[in-house]
């Protein structure tokens, strides 16, 4: 019998979730408590409790190439880093050219899901939906969750004395919309996040001050790379990854570093993570310097405590008269409808493994999408997950005993101690994990017999970007329109800003892409001998 899946939320992950059940000849049903597809980068006026929220300006951090599902490219003409209207109408183009709306129901919240009482043997689950005030109840053979990351605001009042005195307005990102009431106003910003730099330096040009008060610091980086090319498509690579992994640490981290202070001097400008060689997910933003230069955003350190009117940071100075408060302090991990157990197994602590799978559960019908974060974009990491969790589901793929799941799952959490300074991160190194992702499924290219059988290729794929086409060049779910789409993706990227033509577009260079780090690294080697 055909099995059906349950899907909880039709954001990017849902619909890459639909889309692989088909695929597998599963029956999905997805249940969006919204009225349209999109999830977090479908905007509303006003923030909406239980959904996620993002503000007017919000634009993507990965450019198109790099952002797409594997087999739908972004037309030719869209900007490559796009306003949030922009990804949303991709995404319901998406959608509607895979056929995906009519296994969605809208306006249907997803009130508790339950394993039944034979779970053991069948590994079924009820699953209480809720629409226009009526509940239902249906079994379903399995589960996707993928509800997202960014629904329930963590706001860490009890960590700053005083705050309760604090006479002005306190709220958390999640509810900002855009700046037009702020004019005028003195604005603390507590967290030096994607979202707390975005909103100061939108904020800089309508209010009299503002603030971001940063505990740790943070790597800033610019959209725009190396001579002016998305920055992306010149980091994310094969080629690049395999010489961050394999050389000795002190190399590697010098060199991680020097990248990061490649634009600007982070500790003029009191940025500076406290460990610079943490690779902790860096801050995209292209005008932050530049406000700083300019005095109109100023950055401090923790604040120690609050009075009615002003902040006392940690280095003792003040900023006075604060007329509001924005804590861009991140997000709290919460699936209200799921009992915590199913996939909190270890120090209570979200717990999965290859970050998709609860390792404890009896069957296999289980599997959460979309709840890593990396350098890499949303999208393709979500269309991998989905593809790997149905195949699981199928029955195609099967996962190891629970022994063996949970001792990678430790492995795993001492790599990332180790990168990212912290075990409880949803933060993972891009290219190493969809390969891995791949390679489960049978996904993964062969880049050796691309070399053999097809140069062009395998130069592109290995020294080029890593973009999301490559999962789909073999395996199963492989796409005919791969290998070309990865061969005209720098067409594409350079189509939208060709606006006014004054030469022949210039494309990259391979060859001078990969020939600088390791010159870099050739020399390094050679001093850190020299010195040892």
């Amino acid at each position: 019998m055909v099995k059906k899946v349950a899907i909880v939320g039709a954001g990017i992950s849902g619909l890459a979730s639909i889309r692989s059940c088909l695929e597998e000849g599963l029956e999905p049903t997805c249940f969006e408590r919204g009225e349209d597809v999109g999830g977090l980068w479908k905007y509303s006026d006003h923030a909406e409790e239980g959904r996620a929220s993002i503000y007017r300006s919000v634009f993507t951090n990965s450019s198109k190439e790099m952002t797409c599902f594997p087999d739908f490219p972004f037309p030719d003409d869209f900007p490559n880093f796009m306003h949030n209207s922009k990804l949303q109408e991709y995404i319901t183009a998406f959608a509607k050219e895979k056929n995906l709306l009519k296994y969605i129901q809208f306006k249907t919240l997803v009130s508790s899901v339950n394993k039944r009482p034979d779970f053991s043997f069948t590994g079924q689950w009820d699953v209480t939906t809720e629409r226009d005030g009526k509940k239902e109840s249906a079994v379903f053979d399995a589960v996707m969750i993928c509800s997202g990351h960014h629904v329930y605001p963590n706001l860490p009042t009890e960590s700053f004395p005083g705050l309760k005195l604090f006479k002005g307005k306190c709220f958390h990102s999640w509810d900002y919309k855009e700046p037009g009431l702020f004019k005028g106003k003195r604005v603390l910003v507590i967290g030096l996040g994607n979202s707390g730099c975005d909103i100061a330096t939108e904020l800089s040009h309508t209010a009299e001050q503002v603030i971001i008060s940063s505990r740790s610091g943070s790597w800033v980086m610019s959209r725009v790379w190396h001579d002016g090319y998305p920055w992306d498509m010149m980091t994310v690579t094969r080629f690049e990854t395999f010489l961050k992994n394999n050389l000795p640490t002190v190399i590697s981290d010098w060199w991680y570093t020097k990248q990061m202070n490649a634009r600007f001097k982070h500790e003029n400008y009191g940025l500076m993570p406290l460990n610079g060689a943490l690779r902790k997910e860096p801050v995209f933003n292209d005008v932050l310097p530049a406000c700083i230069l300019c005095g109109t955003v100023s950055i401090k350190p923790d604040v120690r405590e609050f009075t009615e009117t002003s902040a006392i940071f940690e280095d003792g100075t003040v900023f006075e008269a604060i007329d509001c408060v924005i804590f861009a302090t991140g997000y709290s991990y919460a699936y209200p409808f799921l009992d915590d157990s199913i996939i909190k197994s270890r120090n209570n602590e979200v717990t999965l493994f290859k970050d998709i799978f609860p390792p404890v559960l009896e069957k296999p019908t289980m599997a959460v999408v979309g709840f890593v974060q990396s350098l890499g974009a949303a999208i393709p990491t979500a269309d991998l997950q989905a593809r790997c969790a149905a195949r699981v589901i199928k029955g195609t793929c099967t996962l190891p005993s629970i022994k063996d799941m949970m001792h990678d799952i430790n492995e795993k959490i001492e790599k990332k101690l180790k990168w990212f300074g912290k075990i409880n991160t949803i933060q993972t190194d891009y290219i190493v994990y969809m390969d891995e992702l791949a390679s489960f499924i049978g996904a993964k290219p062969n880049i050796p017999w691309l070399f053999l059988t097809d140069l062009k290729l395998a130069l592109e794929v290995y020294f080029g970007p890593c973009s999301p086409y490559q999962f789909r060049l073999v395996g199963p779910g492989k796409w005919p329109g791969a290998r070309n789409a990865i061969l005209t993706q720098w067409d594409r990227t350079l189509k939208p800003i060709t606006t006014r033509v004054v030469g022949s577009p210039l494309k990259p260079c391979l060859f001078c892409s990969w020939f600088r780090p390791v010159v870099i690294s050739a020399v390094s080697v050679a001093v850190f001998l020299a010195l040892f």
